[in-house]
């Protein structure tokens, strides 16, 4: 039986011990070096916190009550978010940069009682009713018109005791939080109290976080567990819907003003950020560790911050492993991929993506596109074998929000132990040092005749050659007879050059590996459709719906 636990308490805890001590610094005017900041302590943020979980209480958003939070990252969604969590309610949180038609589809999935936003927000429910119709509670966070509903300051409720934190279990949905809807449909990831308090645990003992840290966080949701910590947090300028568009300068200015020793963001701001400290010279003295996820993330970005002395010696670069499902399940240090395991992905060998988590089990098992009803030990395969990426512990999640076909395909429940394993939908396998390696998303294998190739080891091999921006494999045709293709986007500088030699090149590149021999068809494409987020996801459906609509005088063949 487990234990009453509440992930609100964790701000209680982190008040008490560091109640004067800055909490949250939110940039309110200026840019670069004239960027002024407000600051909010740890006990300001606690009692801000208990101001709106009394509201909320009295409004009836408690107890289970799911209530849709459309909060800009800052101190009021850390203050609500922590109310939510005191009162019992469960904040269902949406990725804005879903797309509006997904974004409408997850609001109707939630079927929320409350909605708590921005109004931008309140507009969206006016415009498109239908997707609100069980939201029957609405609060205004800023400028309240025509719309109804309440007012955030009013909500807001003074009392003379500390609020008192319901008394919710580990296993209670504490939040639903919705995937990036990048490899597939966006789905409502049901979390519990004791799978947030686990999170923090595992993430603070990796990573040696203490009260004395400074964090910027490129992900909202990281802001919480950051106080929770007693990290203070400095909220960044750049949009968590699109990282790709952050200014550099302004990430700079951020880290080096306040004194940032911790950040978790995006690739696709790391790769900003350290070409433009290498190429104006600039340090970032005070980072102690920068952890990037969420996209792939490039050596060259390792080496930049590693190498150039843009980090201080004793620095650190991780890529931690996971998803929205279970997270953090392993990681891996830029230095370890520096050194050890760089040169054998680029031979097509996969992206090493570390050892497990201390409290995590990762098992590789045969890859099965069907549900698998029971967990046993035979599922697993031995080192050096490609299959599904399989994982439980205490981040492991259990199910998605009424979705259970989507929840008997994901999750293995093992009857004899009641452990739940959450299949990755990612295809790897073991070395035999125990460390994962990374081959793709096991859907975008290709199926031939003579087995399946996976994407990253087959890319990898290609993207060597100097003119490559970067390749995607797919296959035409159904599986189990697809003909690989290889489907190239050349560098800016090479978009005029002749094809045809660079892809007699390619062929003679990729017939000295076996992992690519098999394949004989290439075809080139000016500019990949990607995730907006990041530009690193390639949506490959899209890319094989193309190939496929091409006359077969639009591929180059290898010389028989």
């Amino acid at each position: 039986m487990s234990g009453l636990f509440n992930v609100g308490d964790l701000l209680t805890t982190a008040s008490g011990k560091y109640a004067g001590r800055v909490a949250v610094s939110v940039p309110i005017s200026g840019h670069g070096a004239s960027t002024r900041y407000q600051h909010h302590t740890f006990r300001q943020l606690n009692d801000e916190c208990d101001r709106y979980a009394r509201g909320l209480r009295e409004l009836g958003i408690k107890d289970g009550a799911r209530t849709l939070l459309f909060v800009k990252p800052g101190f009021d969604f850390m203050a609500l978010a922590f109310a939510l969590f005191k009162t019992g309610a469960v904040p269902v949180m949406i990725d804005p940069g879903v797309g509006k038609q997904n974004f409408l589809n997850c609001v109707r999935q939630a079927e929320a009682s409350a909605l708590i936003g921005i109004p931008k927000a309140h507009i969206g429910r006016i415009l498109y009713p239908g997707y609100f119709r069980t939201v029957d509670k609405f609060i205004t966070v800023g400028p309240r018109l025509f719309w109804g509903g309440h007012s955030w300051k009013k909500v807001r409720k003074e009392g003379a005791e500390p609020f008192t934190t319901a008394p919710t279990r580990e296993e209670d949905t504490a939040a639903i939080l919705f995937t990036s809807g990048s490899t597939g449909a966006p789905k409502g990831v049901v979390y519990e109290h004791g799978i947030f308090g686990a999170q923090v645990r595992l993430i603070q003992r990796q990573y040696g976080i203490t009260g004395n840290d400074v964090d910027l966080p490129a992900f909202p949701l990281f802001a919480l567990f950051s106080v929770s910590m007693g990290m203070r947090v400095v909220i960044p300028r750049i949009d968590p819907t699109r990282p790709v568009s952050a200014d550099p300068a302004e990430v700079v200015e951020a880290i080096n003003s306040q004194k940032v020793t911790f950040t978790f963001g995006s690739p696709a701001i790391w790769r900003k950020v350290s070409a433009y400290c290498v190429d104006n010279g600039v340090k970032l003295p005070t980072l102690k560790k920068a952890l990037m996820a969420g996209a792939p993330v490039r050596d060259s970005i390792h080496h930049r911050l590693l190498r150039h002395g843009v980090l201080s010696p004793g620095a650190a670069t991780h890529t931690p492993f996971g998803a929205t499902e279970c997270l953090p399940i392993a990681d891996i240090t830029g230095e370890e991929v520096l050194s050890e395991t760089s040169e054998s992905t680029k031979q097509g060998h996969g992206v090493c993506v570390g050892k497990p988590l201390p409290e995590i089990r990762v098992e590789i098992i045969g890859i099965n596109d069907g549900v698998i009803d029971n967990w046993d030990e035979t599922l697993c395969l031995a080192p050096g074998r490609i299959g599904e990426i399989a994982a439980t512990g205490p981040v492991v999640t259990r199910q998605y929000y009424g979705l259970p076909e989507n929840t008997r395909l994901a999750k293995i429940y093992d009857k004899k132990t009641g452990a739940v394993w959450h299949r990755m939908g990612d295809a790897g396998y073991k070395d035999e040092k125990g460390r994962i390696w990374f081959c793709g998303r096991k859907s975008h294998r290709v199926v031939t005749n003579n087995g399946p190739l996976f994407t990253i080891p087959c890319e990898a091999v290609f993207n060597q050659h100097p003119q490559v921006f970067r390749s995607a494999l797919i296959g035409i045709g159904q599986a189990p007879e697809q003909m690989p293709v290889i489907v190239v986007e050349l560098n800016r500088s090479s978009c005029d050059a002749d094809k045809g030699k660079i892809a007699s090149e390619l062929f003679e590149l990729g017939a000295k590996n076996p992992i690519s021999a098999p394949i004989k068809l290439i075809v080139f494409h000016n500019e990949f459709p990607t995730d907006a987020r990041h530009n690193a996801k390639i949506f490959r459906e899209n890319l094989k719906d193309w190939a496929e609509s091409l006359p077969a005088s639009g591929f180059y063949k290898a010389a028989p």
